[in-house]
């Protein structure tokens, strides 16, 4: 597997060769590079990184890497252990350090890990500083301190407890409220550290928790990413148990999936849709997602008069369309909820709570939400790359076959039709070509789905 250096990180599979997979020559390289790269940027004598993991295998000894590299850059470290991805960007400006780094994979299997890298608010890195770290990798400039002058270990698990607290105190989330609803609710945390903030929040709430995979043992029961096929269990227990619904986190709790109480998904989609509903429903504003998300979003907008703007995919790329377009809430469409009053990073903690005030001030249920909601279905799939395919040669390809339609090339390339959309890129994390696609019924996207990779397959001669 070929190591993946992008806006979205460093990420690759453990074991194998340097330079080809996640190794710890690899981990180091990559963690200096960040310090070395912290230092140019702040300008600054001392500095502090904030650094969390999720639950997975290697978790601890990547962390161990990651820690002892920055300690011999002489930078300061806050270690927060087991922790989540959102708790890590909320930590680094309360904690007033100079970055973070979030030691996960996200959604990929077990055998994934990555750097995920912060900087003083926070925020995921821009594409010119991701840029600039990876050339002091390639070039391997670093300056390592003198035994003097090396860093310190902080170590600091109270974070979790901190971001409950953060949620809470938002204007939009009143806990007395929640709990009235008297909910029952089933968590998938997919023993990773999901399965220690969602139901630690829950219970701060007032709801009756049931959990599901919630042993923070990196042993993953299915496979972490949160799509229909990989989550039977919880949709047979929401059943059984009579709860009012599911929520199903990724493992470093950034996305997030809800269950509607008869055993069907409400669709990932629909979280966003959803917790921006209740938002503008409070707020008035603006929204943004990416170009894979659903149409529904824009509808929702706009029936409460806001307006509705969409960024290439990558977070940092919503985040800067949301700042530009003074978005009050936004996100991605795999679950992903960005709510600016708390902090620009998606964070299924702050969608969990969102959501649950909604449920109690509209009452109903799960599912009678989701009917509720404007009916567009997705279908997600992809091409799996190889070397010797011409990526882009395949997308201007597409791009020349439907000049006729409404296309954007602002990443990858979306045709929009005037009953359905489909859009085509390359993914930042794994090497593959992504093909999205929503319609008015489930069989009118997959039939899409399928003609487009049809003709990218015969484009590429593969047919």
């Amino acid at each position: 597997m070929t190591l993946i250096k992008s806006i979205s990180g460093i990420r690759g599979t453990i074991g194998g060769s340097t330079g080809d997979n996640l190794t710890p020559i690899d981990a180091v390289k990559f963690a200096a590079a960040y310090g070395t790269w912290l230092k140019q940027y702040s300008g600054k004598d001392k500095l502090t990184v904030v650094i969390g993991r999720d639950a997975r295998l290697s978790g601890d000894m990547i962390q161990n890497l990651v820690v002892s590299t920055l300690v011999g850059l002489g930078i300061d470290v806050t270690d927060l252990g087991l922790s989540t991805t959102p708790t890590v960007e909320i930590a680094v400006p309360l904690e007033k350090a100079d970055g973070g780094i979030i030691l996960t994979a996200s959604h990929n299997p077990k055998q994934w890990n990555a750097l995920k890298l912060l900087n003083e608010k926070g925020e995921f890195l821009d594409a010119e500083q991701g840029a600039r770290i990876l050339e002091l990798a390639e070039a391997e400039d670093f300056d390592f301190a003198e035994v003097d002058d090396l860093g310190t270990v902080t170590n600091n698990d109270a974070y979790i407890d901190i971001h409950i607290d953060e949620v809470l105190n938002l204007s939009l989330v009143d806990k007395e409220t929640i709990k009235k609803g008297g909910f029952k609710v089933v968590v998938d945390g997919v023993n990773s550290t999901g399965g220690i903030a969602i139901p630690k929040l829950l219970e701060t709430l007032g709801v009756e928790v049931i959990k599901l995979y919630c042993d923070p043992t990196g042993h993953f029961p299915h496979n972490p990413e949160p799509l229909k096929e990989h989550l039977g269990d919880i949709c047979d227990l929401v059943v059984k148990e009579n709860a009012d619904f599911g929520i199903v986190v990724d493992p470093d709790v950034d996305r997030l999936a809800f269950i509607s109480n008869d055993g069907e998904m409400f669709g990932e989609e629909y979280t966003l849709v959803a917790c921006a509903d209740y938002v503008l429903g409070k707020t008035k504003g603006n929204t943004v997602s990416n170009l894979s998300s659903t149409r529904a979003l824009r509808d929702v907008t706009e029936k409460h008069g806001g307006s509705y703007e969409a960024a290439a995919v990558g977070e940092v790329n919503v985040v800067t369309k949301m700042k530009a377009n003074n978005a009050i809430i936004g996100g991605e469409g795999n679950g992903g909820i960005i709510y600016p009053e708390s902090h620009y990073g998606r964070d299924a903690l702050v969608g969990t709570a969102l959501f649950l005030m909604l449920m109690s001030e509209r009452g109903g249920t799960v599912a009678e939400l989701r009917a509720s909601y404007p009916s567009y279905f997705m279908s997600k799939k992809k091409i799996q790359l190889t070397p010797e395919l011409d990526v882009d040669a395949l997308l201007t390809a597409m791009q020349d076959k439907y000049e006729e339609e409404e296309v954007s090339t602002v990443d990858g390339v979306k045709i929009d039709f005037a009953e359905n959309w489909v859009h085509l890129r390359k993914s930042n994390t794994e090497p593959i070509i992504r093909i999205y696609t929503e319609a008015k019924s489930q069989s009118d996207a997959d039939a899409l789905a399928d003609r487009i990779i049809g003709e990218i397959k015969e484009v590429a001669g593969l047919a």
